[in-house]
């Protein structure tokens, strides 16, 4: 299966808002609230500008949400664990007004009379009794329709024993019976108290659900399963219970309830009743139904700690060998060269790395490479310190609610059995990498590769293609700056050799000279993205390290490309992509653009702009938006009335691409599609 270009800058700042709304770095004072961690790195995600006001009241807002989630996690598993009373007083004590509600009080009254009854002792049983007289009949009366039933069929517990095999209410000794309920409220309570997961969560969710839909419907394996099956839970939530007032509610708009039946799969009538409770707000319907979904947190905080390292929001060295392969490279593969700080593992003995060799015949190494390299260690520890120190500690996730404002945290980098001067060695050269990604970023190409040379003589003999963008970079920077001397240098001594060596490059080689023509300020758009071509940088150099890219790349790469595949088959425009910030995702220019603004009022600072790569380039076609027909393709197509896809869409509870493909062979006549299904 193919990937999708990802825009891992904006994937950074909805992870970066992740972590601080779900508490999991270490918040060193009020005044970090918010703020970026690396604020003078043009590597750490974009904040929107806003006054000190509006972030305070941000901060509030996030702190508010991130506790009522809390709260709704501790009665959620009050009751899971058949602590009906404990769930009682937690909702007494922060949503009394959810308690009004007969329909949810009949329910937990239910569910304490059973767990009473479950424990079977005689004082618990004159309290399941009393629990009957006092709180189980009198909401019995006003629930719902169905409640005086279901009232004198749980009395069937006291006679019947939740071992009967035989039992006609084996169903409610059930504990499933619990975590339906806690599903029930977490549902109702995140929309009372607007404590919705971050969009990173949502976000996530959906593309993961797409993915599995469309590997499904395709009959393709997906190359992410093994990260999909255990990330997202099969099961959801019930759906929470519309208001009374809202049963007999006006029509809504077929295309809003297909929209939202189609994107998070519910029934036409779960999609109706999901608008009725968000008051026909389709986004908000949407988000309900989201949350309805479960993520596997620990599963999640894993792959989002392991990213942030790699990415350098959070400390931390990011290392995909285990501890036994840790201890055996410790022991026998890895081995200090002769100059300090310097670590290297034979496992690449045959491939130069950006470690630099320890040689028998140092009389071999010149004074100027032996210069080169400890200028570079020197630079490289200094700008590693000061990294260090602006980023985030990670914390880890705390559930208990009184530990919001702990300042402790959990160290989950380090293995105490590694030893410490190796994991600093590490460290170190790990430093390296992502300051020649943000030198990469700056569009400083002529330093990155003055600085790897330098470190590891052989690396863009193995990597020629990310050379022969740095050096793309380079000539479009001089030609944009007026230097077209030294430009035609750079095309006449690394361009064109590259490009004769390999045929793939000879049409970037082509288009990139075509900038000697018309030089301007915009030259640099026919680059790679500056970004893309940092973080296909930090990469290349993570695997000579035995570093692989974090497992969370794979998943947006493939989910990404899935979404892209998704809407193509239903020849429509997601109408959700911009609430879960799916179009930047996939915008690889949205940060090439702003980078290169700030090139261009100030290119003598070495700041550059954009950039083409055979990594990202990827076309793909407008799609039409909600709403309007899907284009014709050829002369013999048949176009169909958005209309007419709905029609049939609803009538035969279709998807939408399964509804296209019937109106194309009968001439988009829903009618004619209706009758030859029912004939």
């Amino acid at each position: 299966m193919d990937s999708a270009p990802v825009n891992w800058e904006a994937l950074d700042s909805l992870v970066l808002e992740f972590i601080k709304s779900e508490h999991l770095i270490q918040s060193e004072d009020a005044s970090t609230t918010g703020v970026n961690p690396n604020p003078s790195s043009p590597l750490s995600p974009p904040e929107s500008d806003s006054s000190p006001s509006t972030s305070s009241s941000h901060s509030s807002s996030s702190s508010s949400s991130y506790r009522s989630r809390m709260i709704i996690r501790q009665i959620r598993r009050c009751v899971e664990s058949g602590d009906i009373d404990a769930a009682l007083e937690q909702l007494r004590l922060h949503v009394p007004v959810l308690l009004d509600d007969h329909r949810i009080l009949f329910r937990l009254q239910k569910q304490k009379f059973i767990e009473l009854l479950r424990k079977r002792t005689e004082r618990d049983r004159e309290l399941a009794i009393q629990c009957l007289r006092v709180g189980l009949a009198p909401c019995a009366l006003d629930a719902y329709p169905e409640a005086y039933e279901e009232f004198k069929h749980v009395l069937l517990a006291l006679i019947f024993d939740k071992e009967d095999e035989y039992s006609p209410v084996a169903n409610e000794w059930s504990e499933k019976r619990r975590f339906d309920l806690a599903g029930l409220l977490s549902s109702i309570l995140r929309a009372h108290l607007h404590a919705y997961d971050p969009i990173f969560s949502m976000t996530l969710k959906y593309l993961i659900s797409i993915h599995k839909l469309f590997c499904n419907r395709q009959g393709i394996p997906s190359p992410i399963s093994d990260l999909t099956e255990r990330l997202l839970y099969e099961e959801r939530d019930p759906p929470a219970l519309p208001q009374e007032m809202f049963y007999e509610a006006p029509p809504f708009d077929e295309v809003d309830i297909q929209a939202l039946a189609h994107a998070v799969e519910l029934t036409r009538q779960g999609s109706v009743d999901s608008l009725k409770f968000a008051k026909g707000d389709l986004l908000l319907a949407f988000q309900n139904e989201l949350s309805r979904m479960k993520l596997d947190l620990p599963s999640l905080d894993k792959l989002v700690h392991e990213y942030c390292v790699y990415r350098g929001i959070v400390d931390g060295f990011p290392t995909s060998t285990s501890d036994v392969e840790m201890e055996n490279v410790r022991e026998s593969n890895v081995y200090t060269t002769d100059k300090p700080g310097l670590v290297m593992d034979t496992r690449y003995a045959n491939e130069a790395t950006f470690l630099e060799r320890e040689d028998c015949s140092t009389s071999d190494v010149t004074n100027q490479e032996s210069g080169c390299s400890s200028r570079r260690l020197r630079r490289s520890r200094n700008h590693a310190s000061e990294l260090m120190r602006r980023r985030k500690r990670w914390r880890g996730r705390q559930e208990n609610l009184n530990c919001i404002n702990d300042a402790s945290y959990t160290d989950t980098v380090g293995d105490a059995n590694v030893d410490k001067d190796l994991k600093m060695k590490e460290n170190e050269n790990y430093e390296v990498i992502l300051e020649m990604r943000e030198l990469a970023y700056k569009g400083m190409a002529e330093k990155v590769v003055e600085e790897i040379n330098c470190l590891d003589p052989d690396f863009f003999n193995q990597n020629p293609i990310l050379l022969f963008q740095l050096k793309q970079v380079e000539f479009l920077k001089l030609v944009s700056g007026g230097d077209c001397d030294g430009a035609l240098k750079v095309a006449n001594d690394h361009l064109g050799p590259l490009a004769a060596s390999n045929e793939a490059l000879i049409k970037p080689l082509k288009e990139t000279l075509l900038a000697l023509l018309q030089p301007s300020e915009d030259t640099l758009v026919k680059a790679v993205p500056l970004p893309v071509l940092a973080t296909s940088l930090q990469v290349a150099m993570g695997k000579r390290l035995g570093i692989e890219e974090p497992q969370l790349m794979r998943i947006m790469r493939a989910t990404l490309h899935t979404h892209s595949e998704w809407f193509k088959l239903q020849m429509c425009k997601d109408r959700f992509e911009q609430l879960l910030k799916i179009d930047h995702l996939k915008d690889v220019d949205q940060f090439s653009k702003r980078v290169g603004e700030s090139w261009s009022r100030s290119i003598v600072d070495d700041c550059a702009n954009n950039g083409s790569s055979q990594i990202t380039t990827c076309s793909s076609g407008k799609v039409p938006e909600e709403g309007t027909s899907p284009p014709v393709a050829s002369t013999g197509e048949v176009s169909c009335d958005e209309s007419a896809i709905l029609k049939v869409m609803e009538f035969l509870a279709l998807p939408r691409a399964d509804a296209i493909h019937l109106l194309m062979q009968y001439n988009g006549n829903a009618e004619t599609v209706i009758q030859q299904i029912f004939s």
